[in-house]
Formats: structure tokens, sequence, C-alpha cells
């Protein structure tokens, strides 16, 4: 019994056999349309929070779900923790089937 608790684990040394796919940009944002949106977009602040560090311009309908790719009545300003929320809020009505 005591060899049992002497031998040192095996199971952390092993390494890591699954790693994460890299995440890719889609081409579209990557566009020269897209860098020009940005340009034009007035209102660098926040939509939602008002902050003016990290913003990001983002689609009010996404893409994924039908919104116009560069319609500026489609697109808003946002900072990027409320980018983010409201895109884990689309990720999530669109697993559970758009409700």
């Amino acid at each position: 019994m005591g060899r049992l608790k002497s031998m040192p684990s095996r199971l952390g040394a092993l390494p890591s056999r699954v790693k994460a796919m890299p995440k890719v940009a889609d081409r579209f944002y990557q566009s020269a349309e897209w860098a020009e949106a940005r340009k034009r977009q007035p209102n660098k602040w926040c939509a939602v929070c008002g902050s003016t560090k990290r913003l990001i311009l983002d689609h009010k309908q996404e893409r994924k779900d039908g919104g116009a790719d560069l319609d500026p009545a489609n697109l808003e300003w946002l900072c990027t923790p409320c980018h983010n929320t409201k895109t884990a809020e689309a990720r999530a009505r669109r697993a559970r089937g758009g409700r």
C-alpha cells in the first residue's frame, strides 16, 4: 500500500492533445469597404455605456441573422465588454432557435 501512495502522478505530465482552433476573422471585416465604413461612421463612443475606449463597429442586427453589411443604420460603435455581451446574447438566442 505504501508504494502506491509514493508513486508520482503521471497524468499531470501528459501533454494536451486537443487545442482550441485559432480565431480567424471573416474576410468581410478585412475588406476595403469595411475600413471605409469604419471611417464614415460618426459618434466614436459606445452606444450602450458611452465609453470611448476599445471600440468595435458592430452590426445592430448581426450578419448571421440577416443584417445588412454596410448600411449605416445597422452599424453602431460598442466598447469591447458591451460588444461581447451583445454577441453572447445573440449566440444564445440562435442556439435556442431564435427565441
